[in-house]
């Protein structure tokens, strides 16, 4: 069906603004829907003029009447700094939202995907984390609100699917960054080159040994897109990030390299419930969906450099 009319939760957001862009740029019609907590309309400026783009300011914890044929369900703060702001909305934001998501896309017959996390594996017992892995999750921890709401979430997803036949799609997304990243998220990424532009102090959690595998966002959206184009009884879960683990000392200091910065690595205690290691097997991403990451962590980094200069 070409020219779909898509909805996409958390639009306005770091994601959900690249995903919107690359589903305008291919034809369809996108519904952006934010509540602009984490989301900014700056994101999504560059597309107000486009006559197949709706912006609604809304929260999904309240119901939605529209008419679409696809759901792309981002929405919820995604970073500790702003989850744990409120965690209680947090856990709303995934619980509640995807009970009115999923029940917009049952009234409507819509296939709805869920932008769930690597979070629901928790500080994972086995490494790389396939999508078999139940997980090893604090459910009374700092984290738990984003964590268990994202768990939950999925339960929804795949009760919904078994209860009301719902074509649903689940993936895990791990580690991203790009343009767009929200300035003040307390992420890695965005933390260290905000660091080394502004010369400084480079913080650096641990001695850090701990590893992340960075996805840059072009590459997460086309997963995403793919996932959602699937084959039908295909629903995920299914892990979409850069299975290249680097540790935190190795970003730091590629950071270091590409902003010729001169700013100091100090080192500070590691946070409660901190995953020391997140990796994605990304063997069913390739099989099912002819999927793997291809821009290298330099090449990503030096475009978001490029984006963080701009904003400062």
């Amino acid at each position: 069906m070409l020219n779909k009319k898509i909805l996409v939760t958390g639009g306005a957001g770091f994601l959900g603004s690249h995903l919107c862009e690359k589903l305008l740029n291919r034809g369809d019609e996108v519904l952006c829907v934010d509540n602009l907590f984490t989301g900014t309309k700056q994101n999504i400026l560059h597309l107000l003029s486009n006559p197949r783009f709706e912006f609604m300011r809304h929260d999904i914890t309240f119901p939605l009447y529209v008419e679409v044929d696809e759901i792309y369900n981002l929405a919820c703060p995604a970073s500790p700094i702003h989850y744990q702001f409120d965690p209680v909305q947090t856990t709303k934001t995934s619980v509640m939202g995807a009970i009115n998501m999923l029940g917009l896309a049952k009234r409507v017959k819509a296939k709805i995907l869920q932008a769930s996390t690597s979070e629901v594996y928790g500080d994972p017992e086995i490494h790389p984390q396939r999508e078999s892995y139940k997980g090893s999750v604090n459910p009374i921890g700092i984290r738990a609100c984003y964590d268990e709401g994202k768990r939950c979430a999925e339960t929804l997803f795949f009760d919904y699917q078994r209860q009301h036949n719902l074509n649903i799609k689940v993936m895990r997304i791990f580690n991203t960054y790009g343009p767009r990243m929200h300035p003040n998220d307390g992420r890695v990424v965005s933390n260290f080159i905000i660091q080394a532009l502004k010369g400084k102090d480079i913080t650096i959690y641990g001695e850090g040994n701990q590893t992340r595998s960075f996805c840059y966002v072009d590459d997460l959206i086309e997963g995403m897109i793919k996932l959602m184009d699937s084959r039908d009884g295909f629903y995920g879960p299914v892990n979409i990030g850069n299975p290249r683990e680097f540790s935190m000392l190795e970003l730091a200091k590629n950071v270091l390299e590409l902003t010729e910065s001169k700013s100091n690595l100090v080192f500070l205690p590691l946070p409660q419930d901190d995953p020391k290691q997140r990796q994605p097997d990304i063997s069913l991403a390739q099989s099912e969906l002819g999927w793997k990451p291809n821009v290298e962590l330099k090449e990503g980094l030096t475009k978001t450099i490029a984006y963080f200069k701009e904003l400062m």
